[in-house]
């Protein structure tokens, strides 16, 4: 390999019949079998691989984050077994461009030639235009292969998900990240303008996408660079790759799940990990310390009775200190809420109280407990031989509550955690009271 610092002005790039060739469109792979980071699927094992064998595809949706390759694999597959390409966006496309493409699949069918519709981002058609692929894919007219960044249990409709296969594409590890770098080097026979640290920071600002990264290194080859960058240096020269984070889809969803189960879990780091993806991605703060306070409750409760106190102190303190100074109490409730005590038996109560509630809902209160203020309701009994508390021994008169015929539920069940041990040992203690006075 030449010494890239021999010559300070790059070579020109390959030109096409528009400019030049980007450096991304020029390593496309040739062959299912050049695709990196995917080999769960095109591996001879992977549900890709197994079809090219057996030279028969179904339609499958191709689902992933962006620059994993769904486009390239499409492609490749349609010339795996002799297939016609045919793409469209659904970004560009509309009903017109669908049904040229189903028109021109049917007379290639009919000259022997099977079609391979490539549609990306496919969650972009509403539901109507979706139900249109359905007659095609049963006919066989096409097999469908769609590309979407989105859950496509929820960006696809039912109909069209039980027609297709899903097959998820992983974000490109560092591995296959690096064979890219090693490949683009190959192909413009030059050595990338950086040291090795800053090599490896170039390959995690990435973040998973092996386009982003190899337009970042053809911005690298086709700068006149004297000397190999540095970590520092090359996080000057180059902008690193927003995260991907939808706030309303689907991104949104799993950051918080995934902060919600590490506090659950009584991890503060990765907790406040989490908790930092979703606020330099831009979510709403508040959103996140709802998300917490719920968690306050729902994991907590009583074991930690602090842990709401927290919660909504935190609130008043980011709503009056405002972001980002206020963004550090809704660390101190993440991190209170993750190293405390842990219970469900609040959330557990409430579902099961709930649910008694329905399915016993118009038993009425035992007349003792009822209040009598005017004199017919002291003749039908209400408040008769009511027990007052406060008047029996110990403070607990150990009466009943609890409607007529319904026997008595234990709803609450208090764990041994926490300010909860304290709970369990007076409920015990009420309990046995209850029972010696019948």
């Amino acid at each position: 390999m030449p010494d890239l610092f021999a010559d300070d002005t790059p070579p020109a790039p390959p030109q096409g019949a528009a400019g030049p060739v980007p450096l991304a469109e020029r390593l496309r792979p040739r062959s299912l079998s050049d695709v990196v980071g995917q080999e769960h699927l095109t591996g001879p094992e992977g549900p890709i691989g197994r079809m090219v064998a057996a030279g028969a595809l179904s339609s499958i949706i191709l689902w992933g984050p962006p620059g994993t390759g769904k486009t390239t694999i499409a492609r490749l597959l349609a010339e795996a077994v002799g297939m016609r390409f045919a793409p469209l966006s659904a970004v560009f496309s509309g009903v017109a461009d669908l049904k040229k493409a189903f028109a021109d699949a049917e007379r290639m069918a009919a000259a022997g030639q099977r079609t391979l519709l490539f549609v990306d981002e496919i969650h972009r058609f509403n539901r109507a235009q979706q139900d249109g692929f359905l007659p095609y894919v049963e006919r066989g007219t096409v097999v469908l292969v769609g590309a979407t960044t989105e859950n496509p249990s929820f960006a696809l409709n039912a109909a069209l998900l039980s027609r297709a296969q899903v097959l998820v594409l992983h974000r490109l590890d560092e591995a296959a990240l690096a064979t890219l770098v090693e490949r683009a080097e190959t192909e413009t026979d030059r050595a990338l303008p950086v040291t090795d640290d800053a090599r490896a920071a170039l390959i995690a600002s990435a973040d998973g996408d092996g386009r982003f990264l190899l337009n970042q290194v053809e911005t690298l080859f086709a700068a006149a660079i004297p000397q190999p960058l540095d970590a520092g240096e090359l996080a000057q020269f180059l902008h690193r790759r927003m995260p991907v984070y939808d706030k309303d889809r689907d991104g949104h969803y799993n950051l918080i799940s995934a902060l919600h189960k590490a506090m659950r879990g009584s991890d503060p780091q990765a907790s406040l990990y989490w908790l930092a993806r979703m606020l330099v991605a831009g979510e709403e703060p508040l959103y996140v310390l709802r998300r917490i306070t719920r968690f306050a409750s729902e994991d907590i409760g009583l074991a930690d009775p602090q842990a709401l106190v927290q919660c909504l102190a935190a609130k008043d303190a980011f709503q009056f200190l405002g972001s980002p100074e206020g963004e550090l109490a809704i660390v101190q409730a993440c991190l209170y809420c993750a190293t405390a005590p842990k219970s469900n038996a609040a959330y557990a109560a409430q579902k099961a109280a709930w649910k008694a509630a329905r399915d016993t809902g118009s038993l009425a209160p035992p007349a003792n407990i009822l209040n009598a203020p005017t004199k017919l309701m002291k003749d039908l009994g209400y408040g008769a031989g009511y027990a007052y508390d406060h008047d029996a021994p110990d403070g607990f008169s150990g009466d009943n509550y609890w409607p007529d015929g319904m026997t008595p539920i234990d709803f609450y069940r208090p764990v041994d955690r926490g300010f909860e041990k304290r709970i369990a040992e007076r409920i015990a203690w009420w309990d046995e009271r209850r029972r010696e006075r019948g």
